[in-house]
């Protein structure tokens, strides 16, 4: 509940405008699993038709690590294979009782069976096995009293003795023909196989879902984009898909197959173990390639931005490294390293992602704030006239207003001026017998 809660408000913060209560939420999210199920049934059911074709992809790197591991035992200017090593060893152990029993008739079995180097190859292989029966410090001068009529499979069988392969098929572990102990193993992993190769193949539309749940309400322009980001987020994927199958899983298991062989143990690996590992491996190789589009995403609904992954930098890294200890299926630091160095990388670049981006929204801004600025400025223009006009009758009313409040100023004082707001007979202070030398001189002047 705590983590579609979580979901919830994403969506919320994504579409402010489109926010739905939780039970509109919950329809959403029934929609999207519905899709998802759907899809990945029908994408299981057609890579089940190929399912022969699937368990030769996904057995490839084990027969790569014992195919590697034994064919650097044998001798490099022979250019001997495995299957050709495996081949004269079984061809050994039934020449050897055939030639005891008529020697005759096993020449005729090697014409039939065999061509000259493999039969020489095979001699070899009789020799160099009872050598290997001897102490050690016999083995040499056995293989070198052989008759110089054999000389070819003498000098090669010197040659066995120096580089050890093995003598026995399937010596050091069933890697090639793993068993299933269970009746229905086998059919299980089929399905559990393709259902994984379904994923791979459907994680286009799988990704399309989950970024419809969480982004909802699209416009036009932002559905078009949409699909190139799908097409990166793809890419993405099949390219960490195809870094842990091709290179990071054999290394693993050559690892893990070289460090049994060094403690003595035989490395008898379980197809059914095998099978989960492989899967389970690769597919979480590719998950930790989508980094960049779950940064991305946020960074473009606003939950992230260029300063605060540059400023938390060091932190991201350390929570990289301990997501990839918890995520990896092996304890081994190799494997770390592999899986957290990629995501580091590609964090980097999401930084970097981030800068261009808030850049371009920036230019954006800038251009739309001049095109505002710019329709402002013209509209004065359109009705100019209009307001010269209304300027001028503001003039006049104002020259207007001046002389009239200027002529009730001077009326005023005119007014309040002492001994004209009164006539004589009004004024109580006015002595008509008064000389005239006490009238002011404005009165003197006025009368």
């Amino acid at each position: 509940m705590f983590f579609l809660n979580k979901m919830f408000k994403l969506r919320d913060k994504a579409n402010p405008d489109e926010e739905k209560p939780f039970l509109d939420h919950l329809e959403d999210l029934r929609i999207m699993v519905t899709r998802i199920v759907i899809t990945l049934l029908i994408s299981t059911l057609a890579c089940f038709i190929y399912k022969d074709q699937l368990m030769e992809i996904i057995r490839k790197p084990v027969e790569q690590v014992w195919v590697e591991r034994h064919e650097a035992t044998l001798p490099e200017d022979e250019e001997i294979s495995l299957d050709d090593w495996e081949n004269a060893l079984t061809l050994s152990s039934v020449s050897a009782p055939l030639g005891q029993y008529n020697p005759e008739l096993a020449e005729r079995w090697w014409e039939q069976a065999t061509d000259e180097r493999t039969r020489r190859l095979a001699e070899a292989a009789v020799v160099y096995r009872a050598a290997l029966k001897l102490p050690e410090d016999k083995q040499e001068d056995f293989l070198k009293s052989i008759s110089d009529d054999q000389s070819e499979a003498r000098d090669l069988a010197l040659k066995l003795l120096v580089s050890k392969p093995t003598e026995n098929l399937n010596a050091e572990g069933n890697l090639r023909l793993m068993s299933s102990l269970k009746p229905t193993e086998t059919f299980m992993l089929t399905m559990k196989l393709a259902f994984f190769a379904g994923i791979i193949i459907s994680f286009p539309f799988l990704l399309y879902f989950l970024l419809q749940f969480i982004v909802p309400g699209l416009k036009d322009e932002e559905r078009k984009a949409l699909w190139p980001a799908l097409a990166i987020g793809f890419g993405l994927f099949l390219g960490g898909v195809l870094f842990a199958y091709f290179y990071v899983l054999p290394n693993v298991l050559t690892f893990f197959y070289e460090w049994g062989k060094s403690m003595g143990i035989s490395n008898d690996w379980r197809i059914g173990y095998y099978i989960s590992f492989a899967t389970t491996f690769v597919l979480i190789f590719g998950l930790a390639f989508e980094l960049p589009v779950v940064v991305m995403t946020l960074v473009k609904i606003g939950l992230l931005s260029h300063g605060v992954m540059r400023e938390t930098r060091s932190y991201a890294i350390l929570a990289i490294f301990v997501i990839a200890a918890l995520i990896t299926p092996t304890p081994d630091a190799m494997t770390l390293g592999l899986l957290a160095i990629p995501m580091v990388i590609l964090y980097e670049i999401c930084i970097w992602l981030s800068y261009f981006h808030e850049k371009k929204l920036a230019k954006l801004e800038a251009a739309e704030e001049g095109e505002r600025m710019k329709r402002l400025l013209s509209e004065p223009d359109e009705t100019g006239e209009d307001e010269e006009e209304s300027d001028l009758d503001l003039t006049e009313e104002g020259e207007e207003d001046f002389d009239e409040l200027h002529h009730d100023d001077h009326h005023d004082d005119y007014m309040d001026y002492p001994g004209e707001h009164h006539s004589p007979e009004e004024d109580p202070d006015h002595d008509p017998d008064a000389p005239e030398d006490h009238i002011p001189d404005e009165e003197k002047d006025r009368k």
